[in-house]
């Protein structure tokens, strides 16, 4: 039995080393990072091809990297998590319309400004009471989450503010009529807001927002490279080219730039939005659409599935040793395997994850997202399975063990052979239990830049304004993944009991 924990664990460190090893940067990769889950028109998917990003920010991301003759490499991040990425040295830079604040600056550098617009107000058609900004007071305004829209609320007195992560549910949620109003970053309204019936947007701009490349302070470098990148595309025009292409360019940026000129740009990649989001709206043939998602669910469900069920199986190895030791063990290590069980299970699996994947680097530690994945999972769940494994070893009578030791076995194969199959026979329904709740639990590594199935349906409804079709085909992929480890599990736990039954008989 020492044989075999001592091999599981030196393979577990051996993949958590080959995986951990910090990949060394390449002087000629401008490694960027953005959230394209929810981010039109900064960074997105194109619905005409699911791989494809696009976005005013990845046209400026590969305009930067052209000018520092480097090849633009972009990484997919959840919102949130793209500051703690650049941190512990995921990618080079964050370019995701990232408002340069004092508290980020803290954390961050920024470089020279690239874009200065304004915040705008959405209400539903036929709102008279709700003008302006003094006129919710008294009212429920929503906001995304850790954004300028958010600190200007907070300065005002009397509204309540509610945080939300999509733009999209703000807006169902003030057609629904859960807020009153919405208060949005000028190119998120137009581009979110402006093509949803039922809603418009205040004319009136709100504040002044300012957004910088986003790069870590050790890397005063590549800020110096990036703010002459910026200043040369200010230079050549390419800048004012790209957010006129986009419809983003404003009256703020023509007084921060001082460029009054008149340009013959069209805004063809905003036209191209439109009719996208047009198509997306009025699309009759939902079979053809749906089917069209299977590739990229596809390979969500395939990621989900391989995390899944790498995690549950190191749970149940770690969650055996655990219970091994907790039961058998010397006191010692029987009350750190205590206090381990109760630790993680006293704590969620969220800020868990987050630990591993962006607190461990503080010491030194740094893992691939999907070792951080696995890690997070299995040591989670190992915590309950050690609790299983313990009420089936408990449930042997004792006189077993007792039986075998006189039989002359040791300790060792008196557990091996004698109780821990039978103990493992009556652990089965609550493994199987919690493998399926392993697999929809696995939705959270999305938040350590693992795509996922969540994940992808997140950026589908994004992009084609379908949070309820995609969702009912989402939920039942879930389904189809987990319904043949539910049955699989009743067909062991059958078999396991006629074989007892088997051998009750003689």
């Amino acid at each position: 039995m020492k044989k075999y924990f001592y091999i599981f664990f030196c393979l577990v460190v051996s993949v958590m080393s080959a995986f951990g090893a910090e990949i060394a940067a390449d002087p000629m990769l401008f490694r960027w990072a953005g959230d394209a889950e929810n981010g039109a028109p900064s960074v997105f998917r194109d619905a005409a091809d699911h791989d494809k990003v696009n976005g005013v920010e990845w046209d400026l991301a590969n305009a930067i990297a052209k000018e520092l003759g480097k090849e633009a490499v972009f990484t997919e991040v959840q919102w949130n998590g793209l500051i703690p990425g650049l941190q512990r040295g995921l990618y080079d830079a964050v370019v995701d319309a990232q408002e340069i604040t004092s508290a980020r600056e803290e954390v961050v550098n920024f470089s020279t400004p690239y874009y200065v617009t304004y915040l705008q107000l959405v209400v539903l058609d036929g709102e008279e009471e709700i003008n302006d900004l003094n006129d919710c007071k008294g009212k429920v305004v929503g906001a995304l989450r850790n954004t300028g829209a958010v600190n200007i609320l907070k300065e005002e007195q009397g509204i309540e503010i509610k945080q939300y992560d999509y733009e999209m549910s703000l807006l169902y949620d003030l057609i629904y009529g859960r807020i009153d109003a919405v208060l949005f970053d000028a190119p998120i309204a137009l581009y979110y807001a402006e093509p949803m019936k039922g809603v418009r947007i205040l004319p009136e701009p709100i504040g002044r927002l300012v957004y910088g490349v986003a790069i870590n302070k050790k890397n005063t470098e590549l800020l110096a490279e990036v703010n002459a990148a910026i200043a040369r595309l200010i230079e050549t025009g390419k800048l004012r080219e790209i957010y006129e292409r986009w419809n983003m360019w404003n009256p703020m940026m023509a007084n921060y730039l001082e460029d009054y000129s008149v340009s013959d740009t069209e805004p063809t990649a905003y036209e191209a939005f439109k009719e996208m989001v047009r198509y997306n709206l009025v699309e009759k043939d939902l079979k053809k659409r749906y089917l069209s998602f299977l590739p990229v669910l596809g390979k969500g469900a395939w990621m989900t599935i391989k995390l899944s069920v790498i995690s549950m199986i190191f749970a149940m190895f770690f969650g055996l040793f655990l219970a091994i030791v907790r039961i058998y063990g010397h006191k010692i290590f029987s009350g750190i395997a205590y206090i381990y069980i109760e630790i993680i299970r006293g704590t969620p699996l969220l800020i868990q994850l987050y630990f591993i994947f962006y607190g461990l680097p503080a010491i030194g530690i740094k893992l691939d997202s999907f070792v951080a994945g696995i890690l997070g999972l299995g040591l989670n769940y190992a915590a309950f399975e050690a609790e299983n494994y313990r009420a089936g070893i408990r449930s042997v009578p004792q006189g077993q063990m007792e039986a075998a030791r006189a039989l002359g076995m040791t300790h060792w194969q008196s557990l091996r052979f004698v109780v821990l199959p039978q103990a493992v026979r009556t652990v089965i329904p609550p493994i199987t239990n919690d493998f399926i709740s392993l697999l929809k639990d696995s939705a959270l590594v999305s938040v350590i830049t693992i795509v996922d199935l969540t994940y992808a349906y997140t950026q589908l409804a994004a992009v084609y304004y379908d949070y309820f079709g995609i969702g009912i085909l989402v939920a039942g992929i879930y389904f189809l993944i987990g319904f043949p480890f539910a049955q699989l599990g009743r067909w062991a736990e059958k078999k396991l009991s006629m074989d007892r039954r088997r051998l009750k008989r003689y």
